[in-house]
């Protein structure tokens, strides 16, 4: 899906350009995906699980990605560089097309900026577009406490648990959180409380 670019000032006084992904991006996503994946425990990969994502499956998923009516992925850049991503996807599926799943990442230089709150609101602008679509879904891992907070300051709720769903290299053991908001629209659902 294409989505029109836009621009906006961060907190420390740069402006920040957020658009679809173009083939130019591809080397700084990839190390977008690289980078991030050692920075935080709280990514489903490690760095050295990064070589299964390569140039030509960039550009296939761009591509994809861009063509589709159903999903869209956005990069955000910063002084020309690559920050951070997100993207949107949902099912055509007449049972399951009232859902869509998000997912946001940013490099840690780029956080205390502005710019995973301003990804975050895209993706709910393009949800509530969508007639069909009724609720945003994620998932994030505990004690990712920077997230949760971000998720809920945009009107998540957590809905579900995914008991020592993370195994680290240590062995440490971590649950996985659902969370789920509502985009006002239809029958509203009574969420279980934590």
């Amino acid at each position: 899906m294409i989505v029109p670019a836009f621009s906006f000032p961060l907190k420390d006084g740069r402006t920040a350009v957020v658009r679809n992904p173009r083939e130019e991006d591809i080397p700084g996503v990839l190390d977008l995906l690289h980078t991030t994946a050692g920075e935080t425990e709280f990514l489903l990969r490690y760095p050295e699980e990064c070589g299964m994502y390569t140039p030509e499956g960039e550009k296939l998923l761009f591509d994809r990605m861009n063509r589709a009516d159903n999903e869209a992925m956005l990069v955000c850049l910063v002084d020309g560089q690559i920050a951070g991503n997100c993207q949107i996807t949902w099912s055509k599926r007449i049972k399951l097309r009232h859902r869509a799943s998000i997912g946001i990442g940013l490099l840690k230089a780029y956080w205390n900026l502005g710019i995973g709150t301003r990804l975050m609101q895209e993706l709910i602008r393009i949800a509530e577009e969508n007639e069909n679509l009724l609720q945003l879904e994620l998932e994030f891992v505990e004690g990712n406490s920077r997230a949760r907070a971000l998720y809920e300051k945009m009107g998540f709720r957590i809905t579900g648990l995914k008991p020592n769903a993370i195994r680290l290299k240590d062995g440490t053991l971590l649950h996985e959180y659902s969370m789920m908001k509502e985009l006002r629209r239809g029958a509203k659902t009574e969420l279980p409380t934590e």
